[in-house]
């Protein structure tokens, strides 16, 4: 055998400045800072002037913090709807935007002042004010830095804040467009306040946690009655909230439930019939003690029993009607139909200040709140039963205060009245989402929207866009509708991604009270409403227009006493008014934010109304409503035509992130470590729109994905290397070529309509697994001996080539909106000179078609083949498959391949077909070329040249 050649210097590899190591954590600052230098954002929005718009309205966070894995996760869809309807050649402006006011930001200044030793009452308003405005700033620049390190393309130069003047007067403006229309009203009902925090809240600001509470059963002795034999008799209550007994007026009945009186050694209770087997062993389980006469009821025997109905006319008296005064005042028996048998003893007791069936019920009968509890939670001073002079008294919300052993239970015990009390009863109830303290109803003194008071057309201020007069004239044809009607025909009409959040939103605005504007608090837009001592508000455009104008130039501290008179003008007297000193629901700012940004001077590329609203699930209480409230009542419609939601992002075990349990993400902390590119593709992975996970083993798994990703990149720009020609005549275009083509359009149409439908988990993996599975495990795998081995005037490398140079170009594009660093990085190594990759549109497809069933069954035998060569391959009978002659089964082999094409496609020394329906290896006796090492009949002997290698080298080294 004669010495053979080195023929390595021969073989056209891929030649690449890109490396595999991404090192992105160092990499993606150093674009970033390009792109700010270059103001990107800016030369996209020149390069897509006069393109169709496409307006995403950001839902503000609270400017209170650093970005959580949530922010991270929210802020990524927020970027890949921008970036992917950019590629789609629309014109897609973006404004991101902050939640300035409330009391997650007052609660931080006050602990501010307390640590300075400096009591916040004794704080001028406009100092305290100044100081939030400031804490808001510092945390708006934080955050800012923060989503712009996490790549986002946004005018974060300009951005909107809900504490910017202008945004603070256009607040007010819509706020008088309601009060000039006549749709507020300040009125006393109970709503969800926080003791703790001094203030109502929304629906939205309330969470609710499991908890354990005190059930007390108490009997309130019958003193008349159109039926004899229940005088004398207790009516039994069972309730949770053992600290609104002090402040009963009513007890509530069922109409349709039937009651029962049931007697024993002098003892009567009146329960409902279906609970009296539940209320007995509560009654029987808390011992003698306690029981209206000491001791328990024995032969028991039964007495009346009827219909709720028949109760009407009854009265009994409070167990403390000792004390005199409010507890001297009969409690009417009164028939409720939102009584029901589900748990208790079928009878309830009633306190209009702290329930809402009991105000409306109470209402009806002419029995008015008596506003017992103070906002801080504890019971009036002068109240007869623990106030003021009782030491006793805490807050209502306070554990011991309402427990078995406190004051509660133990002055009704002392009475006869507590028949059973324990403090195990497991339950749902409502917290603050801020201070994670319990809230309670309170019936107080605020200020209304009301759902269900007819608006006339007039009221609505519509500037109708092009192409939306159609659904404007829907909202607002008929006359007289009501806000909760034109709501929900807007939910009706508007696209909702996933389609169930139709139906949480609409089941929410179906049932929701009227809207409580007011809140007891400093920071924020004030109501700006003069009230008459009569308790009606003063009407006037040219006031409204005088307040509008003076925030608009000082912010909130322009609704002050001394600038009374100037407000009310020469018309009015300013000693008929007094101004409100309450502020808006921060629901109700960033529900107007539509109003500042996308109809504002301050933003004159965007548009109202919005393409599309995108938050979390819990925002179909929060945001989505009170946009789409407000807007409804100012404009008639919604200010958005989409909603789009995510789920939560929960740890890898599935349960909540909690600091406590150790097992949060921090996003800022993972692009340290891995880069956002990383952070990116896994928001776009998982499915967003349920409750999703994260943890370390989840992000190495999409560092692998990434890196599987980054490598097809690399690989194309090596073997791009030098590229320049084309595929040649269509004529010359190889089968493979033209699948591969085929599945490039295939995939273009699915990635389209993907993000069209912001499905952006299917784009990700559509997009990934074309990568992993079309061409790197089988385009690339067999066109990789060409690209090596073949001529540099081979017509099949030539086309190969071409077709690789299409498919870089289609993916950086595809890419782009996902792997923002990344695909910047893949496009500036080709074209340096290049600009950026995301200003490039989407990118044009060949649209080339191909037998995909064909080719299906083809690689179906591939992978068979793969599978019988891999025993030989592991017992180290051949160390590639170029060393395998195959035969597969003749009825397996698709039509129009010959045994040539089989063996280049499944990489192997030869194929054959038998009549077997196995496919069968061995190891072949032909000899290995030196070059392309493949094992052909061609080679005369191991190292020797092929007859493809063979022209290829004569021409290389006649070119030397």
């Amino acid at each position: 055998m004669t010495e053979q050649r080195d023929y390595r210097d021969t073989v056209f590899l891929p030649k690449t400045d890109f490396p595999m190591k991404a090192g992105l954590p160092q990499k993606e600052p150093k674009i970033l800072a390009r792109w700010q230098e270059e103001n990107l954002y800016q030369q996209l929005r020149e390069a897509r002037e006069g393109r169709e718009k496409f307006i995403l309205h950001d839902g503000p966070p609270y400017a209170n913090g650093d970005m959580h894995i949530g922010h991270a996760l929210n802020r990524i869809l927020k970027d890949m709807v921008v970036r992917s309807q950019t590629l789609l050649g629309k014109d897609a402006p973006f404004v991101p935007g902050w939640d300035c006011h409330g009391l997650p930001i007052e609660w931080k200044v006050e602990e501010q002042f307390r640590k300075k030793k400096r009591d916040k009452n004794a704080i001028p308003a406009s100092e305290f004010r100044a100081e939030c405005r400031a804490y808001a700033q510092k945390w708006v620049d934080v955050q800012r830095e923060q989503l712009k390190r996490l790549g986002l393309m946004a005018d974060f130069d300009n951005p909107y804040l809900t504490m910017q003047f202008e945004s603070e007067a256009t607040i007010v403006a819509e706020l008088m467009k309601f009060a000039e229309a006549g749709n507020l009203y300040r009125g006393s009902k109970p709503v969800m306040w926080s003791p703790v925090e001094e203030t109502a809240l929304a629906e939205a600001e309330v969470e609710y946690e499991d908890i354990t509470s005190t059930q007390i059963d108490v009997a309130f002795e019958i003193v008349e009655s159109p039926i004899e034999e229940l005088v004398g008799a207790h009516a039994v209550i069972w309730t949770t909230t053992p600290w609104t007994i002090p402040v009963n007026q009513a007890l509530a009945y069922g109409p349709d439930v039937e009651y029962q009186l049931i007697e024993g050694n002098g003892v009567k209770v009146l329960v409902a019939n279906e609970l009296y087997g539940e209320f007995f062993n509560r009654w029987s389980g808390a011992g003698a003690e306690g029981t209206v006469l000491g001791t328990l009821p024995e032969g028991l025997k039964f007495g009346w029993k009827g219909k709720g109905s028949d109760l009407a006319g009854t009265v009994a008296r409070h167990p403390m009607h000792h004390l005199g005064g409010f507890y001297a005042k009969p409690r009417p028996l009164l028939a409720g139909d939102f009584v029901t048998t589900d748990s208790g003893t079928g009878l309830v007791h009633m306190s209009p200040d702290h329930g809402e069936d009991d105000f409306l019920l109470c209402r009806e009968h002419g029995i008015e709140p008596v506003f017992a509890v103070m906002g801080d939670g504890r019971y009036r001073d002068d109240w007869e039963w623990l106030g003021g002079q009782d030491e006793r008294r805490r807050a209502v919300i306070n554990k011991a205060f309402n427990s078995p052993d406190g004051p509660i239970c133990s002055d009704l015990r002392e009475a006869g009245a507590l028949l059973s009390a324990s403090d195990d009863y497991a339950h749902s109830y409502p917290h603050s989402w801020r201070s994670k303290a319990k809230v309670i109803y309170r019936c107080t003194p605020q200020w209304f929207v009301p759902m269900d008071k007819p608006l006339d057309v007039g009221d609505f201020d519509v500037a109708v866009p092009e192409g939306f007069g159609a659904a404007v004239e829907m909202a607002t044809s008929k006359d007289h509708s009501t806000l909760r009607e034109i709501a929900m025909r807007e939910i009706e009409r508007v696209k909702f991604y996933p389609e169930k959040g139709r139906r949480r939103i609409g089941s929410m605005v179906e049932g929701r009270p009227d809207w409580v504007l007011s809140r007891q608090r400093a920071w924020g837009v004030p109501i700006t409403l003069f009230v008459r001592s009569d308790g009606t508000y003063l009407q006037d455009a040219a006031v409204n227009a005088r307040v509008v104008e003076a925030v608009r130039e000082q912010g909130v501290d322009a609704w002050d006493e001394s600038r009374k008179a100037e407000y009310l003008g020469a018309d009015h007297d300013p000693n008929e008014f007094e101004m409100v000193t309450d502020i808006l629901d921060v629901w109700f700012d960033s529900g107007c934010t539509h109003a500042f940004t996308l109809e504002g001077d301050r933003w004159p590329d965007q548009r109202w109304p919005a393409d599309l609203y995108l938050e979390g699930s819990d925002q179909h209480r929060g945001w989505f409503q009170s946009s789409l409230l407000e807007s409804s009542a100012t404009r008639g419609r919604a200010p958005y035509d989409a909603v789009l939601t995510h789920g939560f992002t929960m740890a890898s075990d599935g349960k909540k992130m909690s600091k406590s349990l150790g097992n949060t993400i921090d996003p800022l902390k993972v692009m340290e470590q891995y880069g956002a590119d990383i952070i990116r593709l896994w928001a776009l992975s998982v499915d967003f729109t349920e409750d999703h996970r994260i943890g370390d083993e989840i992000l190495k798994g999409v560092g692998d994905q990434y890196r599987r990703l980054r490598n097809t990149f690399r690989y194309l720009l090596g073997a791009l290397d030098g590229f320049v020609g084309d595929m040649g005549d269509a004529g010359e275009i190889p089968e493979l070529e033209v699948y591969v083509l085929a599945l490039l359009a295939d995939l273009d149409g699915k990635l389209k309509k993907a993000a069209e439908e912001y499905d952006f988990n299917t784009y990700t993996r559509l997009l990934v697994d074309f990568c992993n599975e079309d061409l790197s495990a089988f385009y690339f795998d067999i066109r990789k001996d060409v690209l090596y081995c073949d001529g540099p005037d081979s017509v099949k490398r030539n086309a190969y080539r071409t077709v690789l140079d299409l498919l870089f170009h289609a993916l950086v594009r595809y890419a782009a909106p996902v792997l923002v660093y990344t695909a910047e990085e893949v496009w500036t190594t080709r074209y340096p000179e290049g600009g950026s990759v995301h200003l490039l549109d989407w990118p044009p497809v060949m649209g080339v078609t191909a037998d995909g069933e064909r080719w299906d069954k083809l690689r179906a035998l591939r992978e068979r083949v793969t599978e019988a060569i891999e025993p030989l391959r592991r017992d180290k009978t051949i160390r590639s498959s170029l060393e395998a002659d195959v035969t597969v089964p003749a009825s397996a082999v698709p039509q129009g391949f010959s045994d040539d094409d089989l063996a280049e496609l499944f990489i192997t020394a030869s194929v054959t077909r038998g009549d077997s329906d196995e496919v069968t290896v061995s190891r072949t006796d032909e000899n290995k070329c030196g070059r392309c090492w493949r094992l052909l009949p061609s080679v005369p002997e191991d190292g020797a040249l092929c007859d493809r290698c063979e022209p290829v080298v004569a021409q290389l080294d006649a070119a030397e």
